[in-house]
């Protein structure tokens, strides 16, 4: 699958505390410009960057650019997920590990005759999280946790109608494939590949000799249950915080029913990122750590 344009709309979310993002995100807006495209800056980025064009409407966007870090580009993925628009990233950030360019890739002025020639696209499943009447999209992971409280409370897991767990922790990390490589992974889970249709969970700090991260399929019904007696916890999306859990509450999180798109000039090499970007496989006495 593929997606080109040779004019139209292109979207920009560039993130506003970065000066070299702001940068970037006005060269590339000039080069699209200059190819006869019109620009919409999506809500977020800086309204005073002077690369909008009059009535761009983001529904009418052929591509959105990111410019910024990983955080960046999943902050747009909410903005465009219902209206399928793909994702293409530009990395002036730490790790980029989802972006497709550095922000030094001479590639980054030839973005609309690559867009015009065809962009690959990639899709991503994401999850969605449901609580007190709301829904809460995240494309890297969930997170239920105690608030600021030293103890450590359990937390209830149940797997569609099958009670899975009851877990003494710190809280419950739920991830897709695509946030298998961030937070689940720091939290002591499983890299899963994009190619693989699976949730993963994992206890945070868990007070447990015996505690595995679990590998499920995305037709599961996943409810997390608070204790009780916590006074304080939250749900997170995506790293930001959503929403105070009252005590005894449930989040129930489950596939989300649309896919995010990623545009990509060539198919991901994923476990070749993998090295390029954490140096997977590499000893800790390799310079390349350096």
């Amino acid at each position: 699958m593929n997606v080109a344009a040779k004019k139209g709309v292109v979207a920009l979310y560039i993130d506003a505390n970065r000066e070299n993002s702001r940068t970037v995100g006005v060269r590339v807006a000039d080069r699209f410009k200059g190819a006869g495209y019109t620009i919409c800056l999506c809500p977020g980025s800086d309204p005073g960057l002077p690369i909008a064009s009059d009535r761009a409407k983001l529904a009418d966007a052929s591509l959105l650019v990111t410019v910024g870090g990983d955080g960046t580009l999943l902050r747009a993925a909410r903005i465009v997920v219902e209206d399928g628009i793909p994702i293409i990233g530009i990395n002036t950030g730490r790790l980029g590990f989802l972006t497709e360019f550095d922000e030094d890739d001479p590639r980054i002025d030839q973005l609309p005759e690559l867009l015009a020639r065809g962009l690959e696209i990639e899709e991503r499943i994401a999850l969605q999280a449901h609580y007190d009447g709301r829904s809460f999209f995240a494309l890297n992971d969930v997170v239920v946790r105690k608030g600021e409280i030293s103890r450590i409370v359990p937390f209830g897991l149940q797997l569609n109608e099958e009670q899975a767990a009851h877990i003494p922790a710190d809280g419950i990390c739920v991830a897709t494939p695509t946030g298998s490589t961030a937070y689940f992974l720091s939290a002591g889970g499983s890299i899963i590949s994009p190619h693989v249709d699976a949730f993963g969970i994992v206890p945070l700090l868990p007070h447990t000799l015996f505690s595995r991260p679990l590998i499920v399929p995305t037709s599961s019904r996943i409810q997390i249950s608070c204790d009780s007696e916590i006074l304080r916890a939250q749900l997170e999306c995506d790293g930001d915080a959503v929403s105070e859990l009252a005590p005894g509450a449930s989040v129930v999180i489950e596939l989300h029913p649309r896919m995010v798109r990623f545009a990509r000039t060539a198919p991901l090499r994923f476990f070749e990122r993998l090295e390029d970007k954490m140096r997977w496989g590499v000893s800790i006495k390799d310079r390349r750590r350096v």
